[in-house]
């Protein structure tokens, strides 16, 4: 009988545990085989620091690297050594990045993304002013995209800023996978995978003018998770509904609950579910235990404090108020353990 291992969606390295003097030769190892082979230098060898988190979503990967300040170039012989045929589109956090790849070079800071081709060499610069670099990346296999490779090249090592838009879209999801994927059922993390994908082909194929290439499926579930992003930012509304929701994405309320007949839930259900989620987080945390039941319950759009008082106990069987002294109680509890002990 054999053990079966489970393997974690969520992945994580640091260079923490590696001697100093050895660190970014560790890491430029670990980086050729979790992202391509590629010559890293940097100024900060003697003291050199990364993290990296992977989050594997069944045959799509999106990966986040924060480093000390460095420069990578690609060449020929590195993509004869191995080459995955694919993309790289990542998003730059904090500080700024200089790239090139195929006659194109570009100044990126925080917001903006940009993409490169595995199989033509390539130049990127982690630029010094003083503290780490942060990227998150998304691996895309060359067939994965909707759009001829031709086209591609028009957007390799360009900068294209991602605070409008389905960038935005792009930018919030990707940077919260790591979160959502560590607490999802495994069949789950395929589709968080494909909504990705579909998010950055909806993205590329808008910076080409090239919309109409996406195929009826891939628009619907972009749409979706526009959606599903836009009910969240907007929780604290009381007036949030299908109504509101169909007109700001331009579309009839009957489409709309067209796309959530494949969700277990109708629109109003996700809406309320949501809500009802955050008041119990913040009704269970110790540092907004002064703050009245009514103003949790009028933060997260519901309209009278009846209201949120019948649909949680519907949902949980108990009180606002019995569940926050539990959970306040289990609170202090653990807390005066860890003090004892």
């Amino acid at each position: 009988m054999h053990n079966t291992v489970e393997r974690r969606p969520v992945a994580s390295v640091s260079t923490d545990a590696v001697p100093r003097k050895e660190r970014l030769a560790w890491w430029a190892h670990m980086s050729a085989h979790e992202i391509v082979p590629t010559a890293l230098s940097s100024e900060h060898a003697d003291d050199f620091h990364g993290r990296a988190h992977s989050v594997d979503l069944a045959g799509v990967r999106v990966a986040e690297f924060t480093t000390s300040p460095l420069t990578g170039r690609r060449s020929p012989s590195h993509i004869r050594w191995h080459d995955p045929d694919g993309y790289q589109l990542f998003l730059v956090h904090d500080s700024p990045v200089r790239l090139e790849q195929r006659r194109h070079d570009s100044y990126l800071q925080a917001g903006d993304f940009s993409v490169f081709d595995t199989s033509h060499p390539y130049a990127t610069e982690f630029v010094d002013v003083g503290r780490l670099t942060r990227l998150t990346i998304l691996f895309l296999s060359g067939d994965a995209l909707p759009i001829p490779r031709g086209e591609m090249e028009r957007l390799l090592a360009h900068k294209l800023p991602g605070r409008t838009g389905t960038g935005v879209m792009l930018a919030r999801y990707l940077t919260g996978l790591r979160e959502h994927a560590a607490g999802c059922d495994p069949e789950e993390l395929p589709r968080l995978g494909t909504i990705a994908v579909d998010l950055a082909a909806a993205f590329l194929a808008g910076r080409l003018g090239a919309e109409g290439r996406l195929t009826p499926e891939s628009r619907r579930r972009a749409l979706t998770a526009r959606i599903d992003a836009f009910i969240d930012r907007h929780l604290g509304n009381p007036g949030l509904g299908p109504v509101g929701i169909a007109a700001h994405h331009h579309i009839s309320v009957r489409s709309l609950h067209m796309l959530f007949q494949q969700h277990p839930e109708t629109v109003s259900a996700t809406i309320r579910r949501r809500r009802l989620e955050r008041c119990r987080a913040d009704l269970a945390d110790p540092r907004l235990r002064d703050r009245p039941i009514s103003e949790i319950s009028l933060r997260w759009g519901f309209k009278t404090a009846a209201e949120f008082s019948r649909v949680f106990r519907a949902a949980y069987g108990t009180s606002p108020r019995d569940h926050r002294r539990q959970a306040l109680a289990a609170e202090d509890g653990f807390s005066r353990h860890l003090i004892g002990s």
